[in-house]
This record gives structure tokens, C-alpha cells and sequence, in this order.
């Protein structure tokens, strides 16, 4: 969901944010920007940047704790567990600092967190203040494992050894390590930025335009078969869904924790370090965008490894655990007797790699995007494979990243390569041929960049170039499947170049249009204004939602739901049937971020799918636009000058008849009438010429509930294609400004608690219809003095006449008549 003006809302996207670690960046580029340079170019070039977070190994660096020698150590004397020390800091400095910690003693080398000094307990900190303990001054704090966030141990205070000097930085001595985390908004056509390297080649081509860039990839020159063996047979008999599949062997490896470097590169991207082989397909997928796979080779039965499909109905157990039912199209990855793995989706409970492992099979495949994609979405799976498979991965690059890892596994795990690269590539994957025509080019993108510049841009995004003049024959790399025509090229170049580089010329092109009338878009810009003004921001949500909603409460009928064939997730599975449950997502992710004074309204499309049978297939689908108001909290900030005050249904009232008159709607012709439901505590339905125009409610709890919030939440929805057709069909009438008095009497009546204001109005209305100009409510009481079931309106009469000034015995008559209407109509009773 995307947002207008100060407030932000939750948003529902159809990427994933990647990961990349600025200094893990550095190893296959050499340049030196600054962290917030490179994500403004990363942005520039098509890959937006959303987040830039400064990462330590150890959260908060250990700023400000220091390496000390404990001098003295004496019993506390008001307790009977604390110690009094004396700490060596370094440079002459020691401090005096009470310990609870069973094991303190004089002599030890200890970590001590000085006086202003920030420490880490997950979420939660504190900082280290100075203070007095029973009465004993205390400058630090003598920190064991888990207060430092280096261990989880808690029995006593961590003892260093006594070689280390006083005054030597923690950070130093544990080698806290920083990085900056750049967020990446990775949307679905750019699964060539989905890696380390893919970030590198588009840096590299930006920077290459001024100063001849070129990013490195590790090399694999190393890469041997140590001692051939009997290699593991592969067979590929679902070609339609496998294109390609690389695998070797590895035998005599150990598998144990990764070393440091690698945990630490994994940790800051948000990866959990396993082992060592995992961790190693785990980096280079995140090196080079390509998924790799480590079955523990003993448990190939066989020694034959078949990628097949299997019959419909096939129980699967995967990795965690769940037992799943298979599809005649899900492609599997089996031995002679069972299946071991969903093929690029997820690995199976028996095959992986364990610390018993000494045997490793290594897959590095290419597979059919649309099997994955819906292989992943029918058993509700998203893995960091599938991501990458089912958008299209590399063809050419399944060697290479099979021998990166191959090299890393005989660093980090020891053991040898048996087998010869088993390589299955039939049809190998071809470019894309495109003929770019650079005038075409000078014409869409608005300025005559120099050729040579083109060309050096194409070369950085590694597509081949022939130049023949105004045109240029392409051969654009198969891992660039969004890459394939004229206009695609023509992207590539100008996000590279910059499209902030390209002037605003001073010639506008345009044709005459004609706007219907009413203009919907017009409206819908003045209804706008009108909201903005009153505080409101706008939203704008996805259509998509989740099926769930509907199911979850009664008050929609679930058939009436449009599914999508293959969703997305669980969460995008369906078209909305309702503006309400996209406003409580966002409602609820600003409360969340302790922001709870909120007003919104959206315009947006529902959508049903109607029940019944259709000759025409369409038909059988419908949809509409409506406006959202939604509001919650307080109708202001706090001030020194005005009481604090909630949103109330009136408030949402105001609101939406402020709306309803500004479309012409004649708010004294709308019928009103009561309900309720399970997603509506109390509400009115508004209508008129006998078609409902709109719907306002206080939201129910169990609404509130299913999205865990408090408050008050009010909501109204305004059939946003009736109004429009309702502007242009309602007269305004003005009139001049009377220059004979209008008349106030009010009356107080007792009613039934069933009566309704509105009713009372629309009776008074109609009894006078000439010269009765408005009715308004102005007390309500209920209480002391007045029976059960009843209650005290007052209300005010507005009387006028355009031609002449009233007098008293026509007032009285008007005042009688209505009094009359009251009692006769609603067993009222004057005060």
C-alpha cells in the first residue's frame, strides 16, 4: 500500500527486499563510494534502494566497554554478595566498580563497560550510568558473556586471558567487524540483480561511463577432479521441466561450524549459519544468484540420481517436517527408490547434509520457471531457490557456481572431487537477437546521446554489440529475460545514463482530448482536495488480498470471492470484495509504529465473482468503485488550548456527508436505515432515490480482534460510480439571500428510546414544507427524572419566509402543527 503526505502505511508488494552487504560488495568491484552514494546510484540505475542500516557483528560494537585488570576486590559491607573492585582501565585510569558476579577476583582480566556505555539484549538495551549500590559508589560494569552479546553464558563475569593490556578496546579484541546493509526492492524483471555480483555488473556498468570499470568474479581456475571414481549415474527424464543439470562429487569432508568470515557474511544479509556445506550454497546463491543443492551422497540409493515427475497423489516429506501431497507436474529430484528433494523449491527430511556427512552430491540445475512457480505456489512454499528459479536464472552459469562452491567446500570441509562435472544441457539456452535502431532510440528517449556511449553501456551490461550504422545488432545474454525487444534495450541504456540527465525540452507535444461529463477523474481530484484539507491522506491498496477474510466473517459470502489460478501466496490469493480490510491493514501497521491518530480515504475497485449460470463466461464476474473513509484515534494533536478529543461515529458522519453534498447529494432526501453485523458493531446504510449510496460503521470487535488493535475504528464506504452518475443529474439551486428575518423556536420533547432524530426531521419537513427551512437537535438527555425507555430530545425550528416578515400568530400556528405531527406520528410528549 502506498501513501500520500506524512503517514505511512503498510504496503503490499509484488518483490522481494534483496539483501546486500556494502562490503561483500567491494570484493568484486573496486570503488570507493560511500555506503550512501552507492545506494543513490543502485536507485538511479533501477534498483531502488529502501533501507541503508549500519551492521556490527556484535549489535552496538561494544562501544565504549574497554579490556581491565582487577586491582582489588573486597566484600561489599552492606551485602552479602556484592564485591567492591578496583579496575585497571589503561592509561592510568581505574575505576571503582561494584560486581555481583560469584567469580570476580583480584588479578583478572575482565571486559568492563564504562559509565555512558549502550549494551544489547536482543530488542531491549541499557546504558551503564553512574550509581551507588547500598550506599558504595559504582563507575562500570564487569560484563559477562551474554551482557556483551558474545555468548549466552550468564554464570559469572567472562574472564580474559591475562596477556591482553589494560585499555586494549573489546571491539578490538573480538574483532567486531561493521558493514552497512543495503535494501534492495527487487521486482519481479530484475532477477539479474539478485545477487552480489548482479549489483556489481550494473554498478560497474555506471561507474564504467566516466572511468573504465569492470567488476571481477572469483576464479575457479583451481577446480580439479582429484582421483575419478564410480560417479553417480544422473538420469533427466522430465526434459519439459529440467533444461539443464551440472552436479559432481565430493567425498572425505568434514562437516563442522563455518568459520567466522563466512557466519559474519551470512549473519548481516539475515542469513542463519548451519554448517559449512550449507552455508556455502547458501553464499554463493547469494554471490551469483544461482540456487545450489547438497545431498549427502550415502544416502543416494543406487548411486542414480533421476529428475522425473512423480504420480499424482505421491506423499512427499520435506525438510520441515510436513508431510506433502505431490502433483503429476511438481518435478522431483530422486534416487532409485525414493524422492529426495522438490526440485529448485525445497530439500527433502532424509537427504540432507549432517554433521555425519562425509560425502557431498552437488546439484547447480536450470529449471523450467513456470513449474517451479507453480509447483511453489500449489504447496504455498517461497524459498530463496524458488524465488530465483521461477523468475529465470542463468543458464550459462551453472558450472561456474558449481565449481565456486566445489573450491569453497575443499577449503572450509577438506575432501576431494570423485567425480568428473556431470553436465546435462541438451538445448543449450540461446540470446536474445535484437535490432536496435539508435534513431528510433533518439526519438523515445527525448535526447541524441553519443553513440559510442551506447555502445559502452551495452558492452558493461555484457550484451553483445554489432554495429552497423543506425543500427545495432544485439545478442542480449538469456539471463536478461525481460530483455528481448526494442523498447526493453532502450530502458537498459537510460537507466544506466540517468534519466535525471535527460533534459526537459521546451516544445511540448500533445493533442486535443475531450473529458466526458461528468468528468470522474475531475471529481475525484476535487473530493481529493476537499479530504486533504480536512487532515485525511490518501491510500492505495492492492486489489489482491486474502481469500481468508471473506471466510472469517459472515457478513461476505466467500463463494463470491474472484481466486486467482495461481496466487502469489496464501495472502494474495484473492480480489477484494471490500475496501475495509486493506484500511485495517494499514490502520494497524501505523499503530504498531505508534501512530494512532489517523484519517484515510481511497478510491479503489471491488470485485465479485456471481453466483448463478452464464452463457457468457464474463458475465459472470462483476465489479465497482467505491471511496473509503476511515478514521481512529484522536481528531487532533494535543495542544495546551484544546481538550483532547476521540473520533466518533459522528465524526465519520461529518465526513461522509461532507462528501455526499459536495457530489450534489440533497442530504435531507437520504433514507437511513440500522445494521449490523460481524464486521459492523453499529451502522447506518444511507439511501437514496431508494439505492444505497453509502455505508458507515464503527467497526466490530471481532474485526479489531483479527487485526489486534484497541481503539475505535470508524469506516465508511460510498458507492464512489453511483455519485458520479448522481452529479450530473442533480440540479443545484441558488438562491438570493433573504432580507426578511428567519425565526429560531425550539421545542423539547419526550420520546420513546426507538424514535430517531432523522425521523423526526424528515416528519417536520413534510409537515411544513413552505416555510420550516431546518430542524437541528442541540440537547439529548437521558437520566434522572426521565422513565425507562424513553428520552429527552431538544430541538430547534428554523422558520423563514423569502417574501415577507413572519408574525407571532403564523409562528404559533407552524409551532402547533408540528407539536401535533409529533404527538399524533410519535406519542410525543412536551416538556
Amino acid at each position: 500500500m502506498f501513501i500520500r503526505d506524512k503517514v505511512t502505511a503498510a504496503k503490499i508488494k509484488f518483490y522481494i527486499r534483496m539483501k546486500i552487504s556494502y562490503k561483500w560488495l567491494k570484493e568484486y568491484l573496486d570503488f570507493d563510494l560511500k555506503p550512501q552514494e552507492t545506494a543513490r546510484i543502485l536507485t538511479d540505475t533501477g534498483l531502488e534502494v529502501e533501507g541503508l542500516e549500519e551492521i556490527e557483528t556484535i549489535k552496538g560494537g561494544l562501544k565504549g566497554v574497554v579490556i581491565g585488570k582487577v586491582k582489588t576486590c573486597e566484600p561489599h559491607q552492606n551485602s552479602d554478595h556484592l564485591s567492591v573492585t578496583t579496575v585497571d582501565l589503561g592509561n592510568g585510569e581505574t575505576a571503582q566498580i561494584v560486581c555481583g558476579a560469584p567469580n570476580v577476583a583480584a588479578g583478572q582480566t575482565v571486559p568492563v563497560a564504562t559509565v555512558g556505555t549502550t549494551l544489547y539484549n536482543g530488542d531491549e538495551e541499557f546504558k551503564i550510568k553512574k550509581s551507588k549500590i547500598r550506599g558504595v559508589e559504582s563507575l562500570g560494569m564487569i560484563c559477562a558473556e551474554d551482557e556483551l552479546g558474545v555468548g549466552t553464558s550468564h554464570d559469572g563475569i567472562m574472564v580474559l586471558p591475562g596477556t591482553i593490556a589494560a585499555g586494549t578496546l573489546a571491539s578490538d579484541y573480538f574483532n567486531v567487524e561493521s558493514d552497512f546493509l543495503i535494501e534492495i526492492g527487487l521486482t519481479p524483471n530484475r532477477i539479474d540483480g539478485a545477487s552480489h555480483i548482479g549489483v556489481a555488473r550494473d554498478l560497474a556498468a555506471y561507474l564504467n561511463m566516466e572511468t573504465p570499470t569492470n567488476y571481477k568474479k572469483p576464479a575457479i581456475d583451481a577446480f580439479k577432479v582429484d582421483k575419478p571414481a564410480n560417479p553417480i549415474k544422473l538420469t533427466v527424464e522430465d526434459t519439459d521441466g529440467c533444461y539443464r543439470y551440472s552436479c559432481t562429487t565430493i567425498e572425505g569432508i568434514e562437516v563442522k561450524e563455518s568459520p567466522e568470515w563466512l557466519q559474519n557474511k551470512l549473519k548481516t544479509i539475515g542469513q542463519k549459519p548451519i554448517n559449512n556445506v550449507v552455508d556455502i550454497t547458501n553464499f554463493v546463491l547469494h554471490e551469483t544468484g544461482q540456487p545450489l543443492h547438497a545431498f549427502d551422497a550415502d544416502k543416494i540409493t543406487g548411486n542414480h540420481v533421476i529428475v522425473k515427475s512423480l504420480p499424482e497423489g505421491s506423499k512427499f516429506m520435506t525438510l520441515d517436517g510436513e508431510e506433502r501431497q505431490l502433483t503429476e507436474r511438481d518435478l522431483m529430484i530422486c534416487n532409485e527408490e525414493n524422492a529426495m528433494c522438490m526440485a529448485g523449491i525445497f530439500g527433502g527430511i532424509d537427504s540432507g547434509v549432517t554433521e555425519q556427512s562425509t560425502k557431498v552430491f552437488l546439484e547447480s540445475a536450470w529449471f523450467n520457471p513456470v513449474r517451479i512457480r507453480k509447483s511453489a505456489r500449489h504447496h504455498g512454499l517461497n524459498t530463496d531457490a524458488s524465488f530465483r528459479y521461477e523468475r529465470g536464472t542463468d543458464p550459462n552459469i551453472t558450472i561456474y557456481a558449481l565449481k565456486r562452491a566445489a573450491l569453497l567446500i575443499q577449503e572450509l570441509a577438506g575432501g576431494k572431487v570423485t567425480s568428473e562435472i556431470i553436465d546435462h544441457y541438451p538445448e543449450p539456452a540461446m540470446p536474445f537477437n535484437v535490432s536496435f535502431n539508435l534513431k528510433r532510440f533518439y526519438t523515445l528517449a527525448g535526447k541524441e546521446i553519443d553513440k559510442e556511449l551506447v555502445i559502452k553501456i551495452l558492452v558493461s551490461l555484457e550484451i553483445e554489440v554489432d554495429d552497423q550504422g543506425d543500427t545495432l545488432e544485439l545478442k542480449v545474454p538469456p539471463y536478461r529475460v525481460d530483455v528481448q525487444r526494442e523498447a526493453d534495450v532502450t530502458e537498459e541504456i537510460l537507466r544506466i545514463y540517468g534519466y535525471n540527465n535527460i533534459e526537459i525540452g521546451d516544445r511540448v507535444h500533445t493533442s486535443l482530448s475531450y473529458r466526458p461529463k461528468p468528468d470522474e477523474e475531475e471529481l475525484r481530484n476535487k473530493i481529493s482536495d476537499m479530504m486533504t484539507a480536512s487532515g485525511f491522506n490518501e491510500t492505495m491498496s492492492n486489489s489482491i488480498t486474502k481469500a481468508g477474510y471473506f471466510s472469517a466473517f459472515d457478513a461476505f459470502n466467500a463463494n463470491e470471492s474472484v481466486l486467482l489460478l495461481n496466487p502469489l501466496s496464501n495472502d494474495l490469493n484473492a480480489m477484494r470484495q471490500t475496501l475495509l480490510f486493506s484500511a485495517m491493514e494499514a490502520v494497524a501497521w501505523n499503530v504498531n509504529r505508534q501512530n494512532a491518530d489517523l484519517k484515510f480515504y481511497e478510491f479503489g475497485k471491488i470485485y465479485f465473482h456471481n453466483q448463478g449460470d452464464y452463457e457468457n463466461k464474463l458475465k459472470a464476474y462483476s465489479e465497482r468503485w467505491q471511496m473509503a473513509i476511515t478514521i481512529t484515534g484522536n481528531q487532533h494533536e494535543a495542544s495546551w488550548n484544546a481538550p483532547v478529543k476521540e473520533v466518533s461515529f459522528y465524526s465519520l458522519k461529518a465526513h461522509t456527508e461532507n462528501v455526499l453534498k459536495r457530489m450534489g447529494v440533497d442530504t435531507d432526501q437520504i433514507q437511513q436505515e440500522f445494521f449490523s453485523n460481524t464486521i459492523a458493531r453499529e451502522g447506518l446504510i444511507y439511501k437514496y432515490n431508494n439505492k444505497e449510496i453509502a455505508r458507515l460503521m464503527m467497526v466490530s470487535k471481532q474485526v479489531k480482534n483479527y487485526f489486534d488493535l484497541k481503539n475505535d475504528v470508524y469506516f465508511a464506504q460510498l458507492e464512489w460510480e453511483y455519485l458520479v452518475k448522481l452529479f450530473g443529474k442533480v440540479k443545484t439551486n441558488v438562491n438570493e439571500v433573504s432580507k426578511f428575518p428567519a425565526v429560531r423556536r425550539d421545542l423539547a420533547l419526550l420520546l420513546d428510546q426507538s424514535v430517531t432524530f432523522d425521523e423526526l426531521k424528515q416528519a417536520a419537513l413534510k409537515a411544513e414544507k413552505k416555510l420550516l427551512k431546518d430542524v437541528g437537535l442541540f440537547d439529548v438527555y437521558e437520566g434522572e427524572n426521565i422513565a425507562e425507555g424513553k428520552k429527552s430530545y431538544a430541538l430547534s425550528f428554523i422558520i423563514q419566509d423569502a417574501e415577507k416578515t413572519l408574525k407571532d400568530k403564523q409562528i404559533d400556528k407552524i409551532m402547533s402543527k408540528l407539536q401535533g405531527t409529533f404527538e399524533h406520528r410519535f406519542g410525543a410528549q412536551i416538556r
